[in-house]
């Protein structure tokens, strides 16, 4: 019955911020090319012991896929925001230019990611639901509001941003994909 109470338990506002700490201590490495940061070193960055890590986050493959869920649950989250913030076009406008931002914080982690020991398939398939059904809703809003045509696939929003991600080696990409989704907004409203 203990062990049910611990496990049912919100965690403590310490814990949670040592996690978020560690999170972004790890993405900020990730970024800076230190793709293969220690742990120990991790821990000594985001100012906690080395078990707190551990308490956290078993493995170095599970903080790589926490930093992943992380970004992820906050473009979503952002969807949510933005939609109670802004008109419905506005509100897609700024969501594609978080899904930008998105776009390269996955690319920071590619190389971590693609370390993982287990499948990423799984992980991929299941982001990829959760943009697909984001930007689904943000769309059928603008649609709604008659700001977007009813005539496009909410998805080729994404493939044109990625499409613009794909030349990622190429300095100004993300400045590039800004300005599109700008071009995309325009050429989405009736005629």
């Amino acid at each position: 019955m203990d062990g049910e109470k611990l496990s049912r338990r919100k965690p403590r506002s310490d814990g949670q911020r040592n996690r978020q700490r560690l999170l972004e201590v790890a993405k900020a490495a990730f970024q800076a090319g230190e793709t293969d940061i220690p742990l120990d070193e991790v821990a000594r960055r985001a100012d906690v012991g080395i078990g707190t890590l551990y308490r956290h986050f078993a493995n170095r493959d599970a903080l790589i896929e926490a930093i992943y869920r992380n970004e992820l649950d906050r473009l979503a989250a952002a969807a949510t925001d933005l939609a109670s913030a802004h008109p419905p076009v506005e509100a897609l406008r700024a969501w594609m230019l978080l899904f930008v931002d998105y776009i390269a914080a996955k690319q920071v982690i590619a190389p971590a990611l693609n370390s993982l020991m287990c499948e990423t398939g799984a992980l991929y398939a299941a982001s990829a639901d959760i943009i697909k059904g984001t930007i689904d809703t943000l769309v059928a809003r603008a649609v709604a509001t008659g700001d977007i045509r009813p005539d496009l696939d909410p998805l080729d929003f994404l493939r044109a941003l990625v499409g613009v991600s794909n030349v990622a080696a190429a300095p100004g990409w993300s400045a590039s994909a800004r300005r599109l989704v700008d071009i995309l907004i325009a050429g989405s409203r009736p005629v």
